[in-house]
């Protein structure tokens, strides 16, 4: 009968490169927790990709920031910028991010397409024409580029150097509950008078204006206006107005006249322009005696007796 073979001692090292047994791992902290359970083993088709972890040293913000960072690490003069080494190191910085992200290294490789040209400008010879006039120097726009930037970037540093609400301090809150007793204001007998003088002030403010409707009938101051011109031969057009009455008096006079001159019981007459109005009463020539004579007589006085008649 063959014995069995012992078991590994619990304390003996793993080999160079395996990962620890389960039972080794019993003894001692998990690999990892899953959704708060321990895991001692891992599984079998955990797939880890080649990126799942990179640490980045540097961080630039953009092609302007990795030319700055390049320029004052090598501290190159700004407005003498050696185009040669510069090239070289962003160059290197950019094949580097090409082989990570390459949506990422497009806006870096426009600026390395301008740094080549900048650099082939200032390699190419220039004709004696051109070396007599002042040509402006390729690196001038790239110069005040990296000016402007780098002063905006100071000033965004002071300003994040500022502190701030929420992530530097915060504001102090104390809730409590005080119940004070309520303090009446004192009165003196002042204060009533003067109080007691602003509501009579106000009340006399506020009036109140009645309007009532009278009653007034044309034919009424039709028959007026006939009384006051019998027996005169003319009458001024004035003097028949009561200015005293109001105007409600004053405007049913005027259509009475109008009524009596409609229906030619009066005439208004007047001499010549701007001259003075007069009203007399209209005198009627008497019809010849003929048939039906006592008819239209007894017609015209019914017709004169209706217009003084008051309605």
């Amino acid at each position: 009968m063959e014995a069995a073979a012992a078991p590994p001692a619990a304390d003996a090292p793993a080999p160079d490169g395996a990962l620890p047994q389960p039972h080794q791992l019993h003894q001692g902290e998990a690999l990892a927790r899953l959704y708060g359970e321990p895991l001692f083993e891992l599984p079998a088709d955990l797939y880890i990709p080649p990126d799942a972890l990179e640490i980045f040293l540097e961080a630039f913000e953009g092609p302007l920031d990795l030319l700055l960072y390049l320029i004052r690490r090598q501290n190159f003069n700004i407005l003498d910028i050696p185009m040669g080494p510069l090239t070289q190191q962003y160059m290197g910085y950019v094949q580097e991010i090409r082989s990570r992200n390459l949506e990422l290294a497009a806006e870096y490789l426009l600026m390395a397409a301008m740094l080549i040209e900048i650099k082939s400008r200032m390699l190419l010879p220039r004709p004696p024409a051109a070396q007599e006039e002042d040509e402006p120097d390729p690196r001038a726009k790239l110069v005040q580029r990296l000016l402007e930037y780098e002063k905006t970037k100071l000033a965004a540093r002071a300003l994040d150097a500022l502190p701030q609400q929420g992530r530097d301090f915060w504001p102090t809150q104390a809730h409590f509950d005080l119940e004070l007793a309520p303090v009446l204001p004192h009165v003196e007998p002042e204060d009533l008078r003067r109080a007691w003088l602003a509501i009579v002030r106000r009340s006399k403010l506020v009036a109140h204006h009645t309007i009532t409707r009278e009653k007034l009938s044309v034919r009424e101051y039709m028959s007026h206006v006939l009384r006051d011109l019998q027996g005169k031969p003319y009458v001024p057009f004035e003097a028949l107005f009561r200015p005293e009455l109001g105007v409600p008096v004053l405007v049913v006079t005027f259509i009475a006249l109008l009524e009596l001159a409609k229906e030619t019981l009066i005439e208004v007459v007047q001499a010549e322009a701007f001259a003075p109005i007069y009203v007399l009463a209209r005198q009627h020539e008497p019809a010849e005696p003929q048939e039906g004579a006592e008819g239209a007589e007894g017609a015209e006085g019914e017709q004169a007796a209706a217009a003084a008649e008051p309605m």
